[in-house]
C-alpha cells in the first residue's frame, strides 16, 4: 500500500475529510438552533387556523431554555414564552392569508413594518465601568472632532421637503466604541431660553394712590430638542448643512423624545431609529408607490 493508506480502498486524507463533512454539518445544525432563541415560535396563520396545536418552529427545533448571566447584575433566559407587548396598529391589505399589513394609524409612529422597533430594556447602555455609554459631547469632554472632519454642530437640518427642520447642537458618542451615534439637534421655531412676556400693569392708578408693582411672567419657552440618528444623515461641510431624507420637516416634532437629557435608553434608541427608518416607506405617500 502506498504512504497513508489505511486499507485499499481508504487513505488518512480520506478520513480527515470526512471528519471535517461530519464536523461541518454539526456546526451549522447547532448555529440554526442557537439562532432561533429568539423570535420562535412564528406567528402564523397556520397556528390561529388550528387553535394553538401548530407550532410553527421549522428545522431543527429551537434548543433548550438556557439562562445567561448579564454583565452587569441580572440573569435572561432564552428561548422564553413571549407574547406581545403592544397592540398591532395594523390590518391586513387584502382578507387573505399572508396579507402584508397596513398601519392604522400614524405609520411613523405604530410600530409597523419599518417603523417596527423591539421591546429592549429601558435602561441606558453602560460601559464596562456601569457609565452610560452613549453620551453627548458635553458629557463626554475627552471627545472632539478631528480637525480634517466638519463639525456639524451648529449646522441646520434640512430636510426631504427642503425645509429647515432644527439645527444642530451637540454630538453623541459611544464612549466604548469611539465613534458617533447621534446629533442632537433643536427643532426649528423652538426657544433656547426663557424670554420674559411684556410687562402688564395691574389696573389703572388712581391719583394718590402708590402703584402696584407690575407682574412680569416668564414663558416655558424650553428648547425642544430631540435625537437624529447619525446613519440618517449626510454631513455636506460644502453647503453648510445635514441633510436628511428620511422625514419631512414637520415630523420632526413627533420624533420620540428622551426622559433623560444626557442618556439615551436602549429601547429609546430603537423608537428613534425605527421614526427615522419607517419615513424612508411612510414620510411621504410617492414611497410607498411602485417605482415603474
Amino acid at each position: 500500500m502506498q504512504t497513508g493508506a489505511l486499507t485499499g480502498y481508504l487513505d488518512v486524507a480520506q478520513v480527515v475529510l470526512y471528519v471535517f463533512w461530519i464536523f461541518f454539518a454539526g456546526l451549522i445544525f447547532y448555529l440554526r438552533r442557537e439562532d432561533k432563541r429568539e423570535g420562535y415560535p412564528l406567528e402564523s396563520d397556520r397556528t390561529d387556523r388550528s387553535g394553538g396545536r401548530v407550532s410553527v418552529v421549522g428545522f431543527p427545533s429551537p434548543p433548550s431554555p438556557k439562562t445567561f448571566l448579564l454583565p452587569h447584575g441580572g440573569t435572561q433566559t432564552a428561548p422564553r414564552d413571549e407574547k406581545p407587548q403592544r397592540p398591532v396598529k395594523a390590518e391586513p391589505d387584502v382578507p387573505w392569508p399572508g396579507s402584508p399589513l397596513r398601519p392604522t394609524g400614524n405609520p411613523l409612529k405604530d410600530g409597523v413594518g419599518p417603523a417596527a422597533w423591539a421591546e429592549r430594556h429601558d435602561i441606558p447602555d453602560p460601559t464596562w465601568e456601569g457609565d452610560p455609554k452613549i453620551v453627548p459631547m458635553r458629557v463626554a469632554t475627552d471627545f472632539w472632532v478631528a480637525e480634517q472632519d466638519p463639525d456639524p454642530r451648529g449646522m441646520p437640518v434640512v430636510a426631504l421637503d427642503g425645509e429647515v427642520a432644527g439645527t444642530v447642537k451637540d454630538i453623541w458618542v459611544d464612549r466604548s466604541e469611539f465613534r458617533v451615534l447621534f446629533l442632537e439637534m433643536e427643532l426649528a421655531g423652538s426657544k433656547p431660553e426663557a424670554e420674559p412676556e411684556p410687562e402688564e400693569a395691574e389696573g389703572e392708578v388712581a391719583e394718590g394712590e402708590e402703584a402696584k408693582p407690575k407682574r412680569r411672567r416668564t414663558r416655558s419657552a424650553k428648547a425642544d430638542t430631540i435625537l437624529l440618528p447619525i446613519n440618517f444623515a449626510r454631513v455636506n461641510p460644502y453647503l453648510g448643512q445635514v441633510k436628511v431624507v428620511s422625514l419631512m420637516a414637520s415630523q420632526f416634532a413627533d420624533v420620540p423624545r428622551l426622559r433623560k437629557p444626557d442618556q439615551v435608553t436602549l429601547l429609546e434608541e430603537d423608537k428613534i431609529t425605527a421614526y427615522f427608518g419607517g419615513g424612508h416607506l411612510y414620510a411621504h405617500p410617492s414611497r410607498q408607490e411602485p417605482l415603474l
